[in-house]
């Protein structure tokens, strides 16, 4: 399969860096094609311009390149840090220039007329893994889950993408060297039952 995994993190060598690393590892091992983004260390500009938000492609290679290997992937793997319970800005922006109309999702008038998204995507199965610095427990009493909200219903559900697996290693910032490698083995059986070997 080509999978494809998409690292924001400003820090390579951080916990987040670590457990990316660990699903690329997974994933090769059993055989399958990663493409890996790290949007940081490409340099990826989250500003959408008026131009290109209006307009079905953009002039900028690199998200024309980005868009080809959303659109090509048989699977998708998110991983990224839990700011303020939402996305890095690089993230989001790569979520507003790649995971566009026409690319990832449509709009078709229903029989009612109403403007409906219709998904694109060719991947069946995502998994997202976050980590935090509160307790997933903390978080969820006190928010309930904004990231779970966003990336099944509000990014891959409406993409056509209905099997969303998700994972949170908290609290980061604390964590033992023994703890992120428990956790990395974790992110690599994650992916690994997510997308079985051929």
């Amino acid at each position: 399969m080509n999978i494809l995994v998409v690292l924001a993190h400003p820090v390579r060598a951080s916990l987040t860096g670590m457990l990316a690393d660990a699903a690329r590892e997974g994933l090769a091992a059993d055989g399958h094609v990663v493409r890996f983004h790290d949007l940081d260390a490409e340099g990826f500009d989250p500003r959408i311009a008026a131009e290109e938000l209006t307009a079905r492609r953009s002039n900028d290679a690199l998200i024309e390149a980005h868009c080809g290997a959303l659109a090509a992937a048989d699977g998708i793997v998110i991983v990224h840090p839990n700011w303020w319970s939402q996305p890095p800005a690089v993230l989001k922006g790569w979520l507003d220039r790649v995971v566009r109309p026409g690319v990832a999702y449509d709009f078709h008038r229903d029989e009612s007329g109403r403007m409906m998204p219709v998904g694109l995507l060719k991947a069946r199965t995502a998994v997202v893994i976050n980590t935090a610095n509160v307790p997933q427990a903390a978080e969820q009493a006190a928010l309930g889950d904004p990231l779970e909200t966003l990336w099944r219903k509000a990014v891959f559900e409406r993409c056509g993408v209905y099997d969303v697996r998700r994972a949170v290693f908290a609290p980061a910032q604390s964590a033992s060297a023994e703890q992120r490698a428990a956790w990395c083995d974790e992110a690599r059986a994650l992916v690994r039952a997510a997308f079985p070997a051929d």
